[in-house]
């Protein structure tokens, strides 16, 4: 088991890693609006969500895997109201590739981030 950590998102806020490598998999912890620097960004789901899904390619890049080599993410979501446009975004950052996803609609997620996000994926 290797546990990745890159600069280039934000360190864990708690006791977990930014994602975990085993047998060939990458396992991302979910990932919420902080920039690698720690700041939490404003109260908006575009900016939130495009920070989100650089968080996740980053720490997918420093696990060996990409964007395109995810096979299952997870949507944490605080308004089903925000869906369509997290949907667009996701759409823009996966491009043709179609990984399978559950999102699901939850009272508050960490630092009251609008939407959260992991994923799995192959290296």
């Amino acid at each position: 088991m290797k546990l990745i950590q890159t600069n280039k998102a934000p360190s864990a806020i708690g006791p977990y890693s930014q994602a975990v490598v085993v047998n060939g998999m990458v396992y991302t912890s979910g990932q919420i609006a902080l920039t690698p620097e720690g700041v939490m960004l404003e109260n908006d789901v575009v900016v939130q969500t495009k920070q989100v899904l650089a968080n996740l390619q980053a720490v997918l890049e420093e696990a060996g895997s990409s964007m395109h080599q995810v096979v299952k993410t997870t949507i944490f979501i605080a308004s089903m109201d925000d869906f369509v446009t997290i949907n667009e975004l996701y759409e823009t950052a996966f491009g043709l590739h179609k990984p399978a996803r559950a999102t699901v609609a939850v009272k508050t997620l960490p630092k009251n981030a609008l939407v959260e996000i992991d994923a799995i994926a192959l290296i």
